[in-house]
């Protein structure tokens, strides 16, 4: 699908029809094709960002009031921290010195999908084996939104320390680009969303510093160090007991959108944070979908 049209402007001539090689060279510049990207293509890549690649979370800066969006994806002020990384998320605007300005369509998205950036492999805390799944058409459209957003001239903050080689770690199902026919499926599209959101890659316990997939999937047990402590993901598999196979569809939508568990007492950092800033802005469909298919995880206790 292309995703891009192409508008060609000419200037008439008084004295005959118009004609690019007959103009000076100052108004032949008017005459280049321009690319101009969708409208539709930056609301959906918007869409994408705030409501379930939550972009923000990681490149934006916070502070007790919520995100500052007055300085928008210039970079985020956590550091995220493993034994073979210290790195905190990037400038990802389009200013052309300090952000992606100046990278091509293919640097973006190999950055996205493949977690590869300019200077080589970027840090595993980088979810691109999430967004593996995004369709061409979708991903075309967050780079589109990265493109249409403020450029902010914000250097690289320290510290950004890598080392070592990182194996993917991909999704069952979910290992490889998606075609937008395959989303009419309900079932396809529940986990789409789930894996754009990174529902399992919080939800499934580690071994070695990355999600056991075959093994833990959906039974919870990661560990967050953060504002509120130590936090432990809680099990979302379809276990009556363990998980929430005893949740009604309602349960599971206001812990997905408003951060509030079954009993009502609110979750905890990071899923109260992106459930308010992102998960609430996801659609109707989008969200029934994923609880659709959150309850066909197998139990685990």
């Amino acid at each position: 699908m292309r995703r891009i049209r192409h508008q060609r402007i000419r200037i008439m001539s008084a004295k005959g029809p118009p004609s690019c090689l007959a103009m000076p060279v100052v108004l032949l510049a008017f005459c280049l094709v321009v690319p101009i990207a969708h409208a539709g293509d930056i609301e959906r890549g918007r869409y994408l960002v705030e409501a379930l690649t939550a972009c923000d979370n990681c490149h934006t800066p916070r502070g007790a009031a919520g995100y500052d969006l007055s300085s928008r994806l210039s970079g985020g002020a956590q550091t995220f921290s493993d034994k073979s990384y210290v790195v905190r998320g990037p400038n990802i605007s389009p200013d052309r010195e300090t952000g992606v300005g100046a990278w091509t369509d293919e640097e973006l998205r190999a950055a996205i999908v493949d977690g590869v950036g300019r200077d080589g492999r970027l840090a595993p805390v980088m979810p691109s084996d999430s967004y593996k799944p995004l369709t061409p058409s979708d991903l075309d459209a967050i780079i589109a939104f990265l493109r249409s957003a403020t450029p902010i001239h914000a250097p690289l903050q320290s510290p950004q320390q890598r080392s070592g080689e990182w194996t993917p770690r991909l999704m069952p199902g979910a290992a490889a680009a998606f075609d937008d026919a395959s989303l009419a499926d309900k079932n396809t599209r529940g986990l789409y969303v789930a894996s754009l959101a990174r529902c399992l890659s919080c939800h499934s316990e580690e071994v070695d510093g990355a999600p056991d997939y075959q093994n833990r999937l959906g039974a919870g047990g990661k560990t967050f160090r953060n504002a509120a402590g130590v936090v432990v993901a809680s099990n979302i598999t379809s276990h009556p007991a363990k998980g929430v196979g005893a949740w009604s569809d309602d349960d599971l939508k206001r812990a997905i959108t408003q951060g509030v568990a079954r009993d009502g007492a609110p979750l905890k950092p990071p899923m109260s944070t992106l459930s308010k800033a992102h998960f609430s802005k996801m659609s109707p469909d989008d969200l029934d979908t994923l609880v659709a298919w959150v309850r066909t995880i197998p139990p685990k206790e």
